[in-house]
């Protein structure tokens, strides 16, 4: 084991570089409270999308490679802020009209649109976390709610009473002119309308645990701010949680790179050190907009499960998190197929290797075996040319070309043929527009299809690849635009599979009586 962290502690794989500076926090000595808190935030405003989860899947990712480099006991936290007033009515959801009459109530005092949960803030909770737990993620769940309400937040609330002025000045150093002459770190739960306040506080009493306002109708009311009679700004809220729970690292989007000082400065006030941070870039739906949980844009979580498997979102999840990431139904096809490429390389890789492997930030030390005979991109394009509607129809060709394969034996190449399938007919299907060849390109077609009816051979996909390039090297410069013919000819796309493999998968004699109704212009009838 120790030679495995030794290793470990010059792997450059970004979640272990992660691990290495929270480590550095206890060189001298283990945290009192016993272990490393990772911890990831939620705002319930709307259903939880994709980003949502690819903070928890990251944050994972660093927790599993501090546990390979130290013994410190770790645990993982999901904080939903659900006690915020809601501030506009999601687009995205059902009777949103009935919604308009609890703007600025907590998410928890909401009722659920959906007519399943106690409140909206408890929807969109249950759903976050059924996703999670699709992904065998170990967390334990925090609410803003409770957290408030039971006195758990109490001590830092009490503390921030105290050091009021301290965290005003820091807050107020950020803010506008305008927004200064109104703003508090506190936010008064009016008792009777139980709406989140965004008032002035007229006075802060630290010996009574209190504070003083005048209510949207000029009421002065004097409220505790413990038992959750208040809530705290988010920016506050995010130093006096970190200081509450002791936390230990956190990781969060972009947009919120700027206000990192401002939360160090806050939980430091507050009387604990800083956690370590990791900002990442931020998700864009395929118009390069920002993806958001009220407006639903960009692909759900539910709907790349679909289309894909669940190791194939975390691997995308993995890939240059520092980098903004279009999520749109065109990158599943390459994550799928990236993916089983670095299974088939763990295999023969080293520890140092492995350990760099994004396998191994996906599953630890029990990373599968692959069984995809057939990249899933082969299976898109066996779908396109077979018009499939359902897997059997691509297993009867995978069998020919893999005869020992069947769903049984080989469940992840079978999963992948269903999800090719439904890929295929929602999206590829729609798109597909085939042309006539010019006639450098017939001539070409027609050579192949000769060679390929006088082919007695197996169906060798390096020695079908070789006929492919001969019948196109003497006729196109660059050799690209023979491919680029056969793609669009053939399969009605502009790009397409490594032909040899495809032919040795979709049949020799199927694959001339495609040239031929190519040729025959049937593809351009439909």
């Amino acid at each position: 084991m120790s030679d495995l962290r030794d290793i470990a502690m010059s792997v450059k794989a970004w979640p272990f570089e992660e691990a290495r500076r929270i480590l550095k926090r206890y060189a001298q000595k283990p945290p009192e409270k016993g272990y490393v808190l990772f911890e990831t935030g939620y705002g319930p405003s709307g259903l939880p999308h994709i980003g949502t989860f690819g903070e928890v899947a990251r944050t994972t990712m660093v927790m599993r490679a501090f546990n390979v480099i130290s013994d410190i006991p770790t645990k993982l936290i999901c904080f939903s802020d659900d006690l915020d007033g809601m501030r506009k009515i999601p687009s995205n959801v059902p009777n949103a009209e009935s919604l308009k009459d609890y703007l600025q109530k907590p998410l928890t005092s909401v009722p659920d649109p959906f007519g399943e949960y106690e409140s909206f803030g408890h929807h969109n909770n249950a759903i976050l976390r059924r996703f999670l737990d699709t992904f065998g993620f170990k967390y334990e769940f925090y609410s803003a709610t409770e957290f408030y309400s039971s006195g758990r937040f109490d001590k830092v609330l009490l503390r921030a009473v105290e050091k009021y002025d301290a965290i005003m000045e820091v807050m107020l150093g950020s803010l506008r002119e305008e927004r200064r002459k109104t703003y508090s770190i506190f936010l008064p739960i009016h008792p009777e309308t139980g709406c989140v306040l965004y008032v002035p506080i007229k006075s802060v009493s630290a010996e009574e645990g209190t504070i003083t306002f005048d209510d949207e109708k000029g009421t002065e009311m004097t409220l505790p701010v413990t038992g959750g009679n208040v809530k705290l700004q988010w920016k506050p809220d995010f130093g006096a949680r970190w200081a509450a729970l002791g936390v230990d690292f956190e990781m969060y989007g972009k947009d919120h790179s700027t206000n990192t000082p401002i939360y160090d400065k806050i939980c430091q006030i507050l009387g604990h050190h800083a956690p370590e941070h990791f900002t990442y870039e931020l998700f864009l739906d395929e118009s390069g907009q920002k993806i958001s949980k009220t407006s639903g844009n960009g692909v759900s979580i539910d709907k790349w499960l679909s289309y894909a498997s669940t190791e194939s979102l975390t691997y995308f999840m993995y890939q240059k998190p520092k980098t903004a990431k279009r999520m749109h139904f065109d990158v599943i096809p390459k994550a799928m197929d990236e993916y089983h490429q670095q299974l088939n390389a763990y295999v023969t890789q080293d520890q140092k290797a492995r350990l760099n492997n994004p396998v191994f930030h996906i599953h630890g030390y029990n990373v599968p075996t692959s069984d995809m005979l057939v990249s899933f991109s082969m299976l898109l394009n066996l779908a396109a040319v077979a018009n499939a509607e359902e897997k059997g129809q691509l297993w009867g060709f995978i069998k020919r070309y893999a005869s020992e394969a069947d769903p049984k034996t080989h469940p992840g190449l079978d999963q992948a043929a269903g999800f090719a399938v439904r890929y295929y007919n929602d999206f590829v299907k729609p798109q597909k527009i085939y042309r006539a060849p010019n006639e450098v390109e017939r001539k070409a077609l027609l050579d192949l299809r000769n060679q390929f009816v006088a082919y007695e051979g197996p169906p060798d996909a390096e020695t079908l690849q070789s006929i492919v390039f001969a019948c196109g090297r003497n006729r196109f410069d660059p050799l690209r635009d023979w491919f680029k013919a056969l793609y669009e000819v053939l399969l009605g796309a502009s790009q397409g599979p490594r032909f040899g493999g495809f032919v040795a998968l979709y049949g020799v004699a199927e694959s001339v009586k495609l040239i031929d109704d190519a040729l025959a212009g049937k593809f351009l009838e439909t």
